[in-house]
């Protein structure tokens, strides 16, 4: 047999393009993307890998579920806009987020509106969840899994001084998300919000932009925020979760089996993340002041008190409703 260049030229190209041809043979039937903004080490991150794994697995490589962490996609903003519009399939946003378009949403994230997680997960689980997700399903064009996912109580951190009574926030420059129930909240106390996305934190911390900022202790930690922040005041100021939340159309684009499948592992890893974040609440004070933080517990009826008194649950009662606030407070006790 005569074996020409041209001969030897096709074959060379019969091979390179056989692994593509097998990759494309193999190539998953729904490739979509999960966005978020945690760091890798936090257990959102974690455990959303491994619900990616189990789906891909228990899907015959029908749907694969590729996260994207540490704010790779934009911020959590950024990536609330980009799952509405399709460009991402999921996103995670807090309460507080999505009150960025859906006032509603921060419900669950209201200044001291929890004393304890045992008020927390039968509301979420219950009918104050029901309520929300509804209200996300026909107003924000997202469908959001049953299970809300944990993020904490927040407390509040400084380069400065520490944070004893509401009056040591007069004109504190702290950073906070952009959500618009944390603005007012420290707006109200008069202290001096910034609002800049996850990503922009730390170097507006390292800056001094901003003097402080308020997060879950184990976030603080995973962002190594210790690095630029020195004291930590346990102010148990708002309890805030992520909700998973799928672009309306792809969801209702994606056969029963398989919906299945994304929700039932999703869910169930909202519930491995509740009892790591359970977990992390436990040790995470001590490793901060292994690090060198200084902690204080504040004296938060002074919080309440200026939250009361600047009108503040009236202000969120009259955007929200007397419906929400109606479950809400079937759940946490009277409010304001």
């Amino acid at each position: 047999m005569q074996v020409t260049r041209r001969g030897l030229m096709g074959a060379a190209a019969a091979a390179l393009a056989l692994p593509a041809l097998v990759r494309q043979a193999h190539a998953a039937q729904y490739t979509w993307k999960f966005g978020h903004s945690a760091p890798t080490s936090f257990p959102l991150h974690i455990r959303l890998v491994e619900a990616a794994a189990r789906i891909k697995e228990q899907s015959g490589g029908r749907m694969d579920l590729q996260i994207f962490p540490n704010g790779q996609l934009g911020g959590d903003n950024d990536l609330l806009s980009e799952a509405r519009s399709g460009a991402i399939q999921f996103c995670q946003p807090t309460g507080q987020i999505l009150a960025s378009i859906l006032p509603v949403t921060a419900i669950s994230a209201l200044g001291f509106a929890w004393s304890g997680y045992d008020k927390i997960w039968p509301a979420l689980d219950g009918d104050l969840g029901k309520f929300v997700r509804g209200q996300i399903i026909e107003k924000a064009g997202l469908v959001p899994m049953d299970r809300m996912w944990d993020l904490g109580f927040r407390q509040v951190t400084s380069s400065t001084k520490p944070i004893r009574t509401a009056a040591d926030l007069a004109g504190f420059k702290i950073r906070t998300p952009v959500a618009p129930t944390l603005v007012t909240l420290f707006k109200t106390l008069k202290a001096a919000p910034l609002a800049l996305q996850f990503p922009e934190l730390y170097s507006a911390l390292q800056t001094h932009i901003a003097d402080g900022q308020e997060n879950p202790l184990a976030l603080i930690v995973a962002a190594k925020l210790y690095e630029v922040q020195k004291y930590c005041s346990i102010t148990n100021h708002v309890w805030d979760g992520h909700w998973l939340c799928c672009n309306a159309a792809a969801w209702k684009g994606l056969p029963d089996d398989l919906k299945t499948i994304v929700a039932n592992n999703l869910n169930q890893s909202a519930l491995d993340e509740r009892a790591d974040i359970a977990r992390l609440d436990a040790s995470t004070q001590a490793e901060l002041e292994q690090k060198g933080m200084v902690f204080n517990k504040a004296e938060t009826e002074s919080f309440r008190a200026g939250l009361r008194d600047g009108g503040f649950y009236k202000y969120w009662r009259g955007k929200m409703g007397d419906q929400a606030w109606a479950v809400l407070e079937k759940y946490s006790g009277t409010l304001g």
